[in-house]
């Protein structure tokens, strides 16, 4: 998603038990919030495979994604995100949600992040990753999620339109599509 200073604003989650809940999106720059349109047809496609999920919402933002799993029935979300003044956000907004303690709010680069949590060995059922754009961190992010991943895990990657992501062995394209800007897709481990 293109996240610019003329896009600072609000998201709202638009299902689930917390639907309609705004939240604020920061004039950061980088932050780019997956746009409502697509957030919503990534729901559908997960909808069957959310109910009691373990959800990783790596370079959290805005929290949209994981926080949206929530709503929808997940078990657990762990957000990490660099930021300290998004974080401070997320942290507030979960406090203020009824059952918003199953929200993990981790402040650390998700890059830094992802051998730490390898070696506590925690599983998940489905991973975000949308990162900065600029940063081109697709690879390296991909490569440090999939120890954390269930067998038969879900994986949500938001790329440019013109970014090429190679996804390891083991993995089949379930979904995807695009914005003008846009393309995501969503990859199924082992099935």
């Amino acid at each position: 998603m293109s996240k610019s200073k003329a896009r600072a604003g609000m998201v709202r989650i638009v299902g689930g038990r917390w639907r309609g809940t705004r939240l604020v999106v920061p004039d950061i720059d980088g932050l780019r919030p997956s746009a409502d349109r697509v957030r919503e047809t990534l729901f559908n496609w997960l909808m069957p495979a959310l109910p009691g999920a373990r959800v990783l919402d790596l370079f959290a933002g805005s929290g949209a994604l994981g926080l949206e799993s929530i709503s929808r029935g997940a078990s657990s979300a762990t957000l990490v995100e660099r930021d300290a003044h998004l974080v401070l956000g997320l942290r507030d907004v979960a406090g203020r949600l009824e059952g918003g303690q199953t929200a993990e709010i981790i402040q650390d680069d998700a890059l830094a992040w992802l051998p730490r949590a390898a070696s506590e060995a925690r599983r998940y059922d489905i991973a975000y990753i949308d990162p900065p754009f600029a940063g081109n961190l697709w690879a390296d992010a991909i490569a440090g999620v999939l120890p954390l991943m269930a067998d038969d895990a879900w994986l949500y990657v938001e790329a440019p339109v013109s970014a090429a992501i190679a996804m390891p062995a083991g993995w089949r394209l379930h979904r995807e599509g695009s914005t003008r800007e846009v393309a995501y897709r969503l990859w199924r481990r082992g099935i």
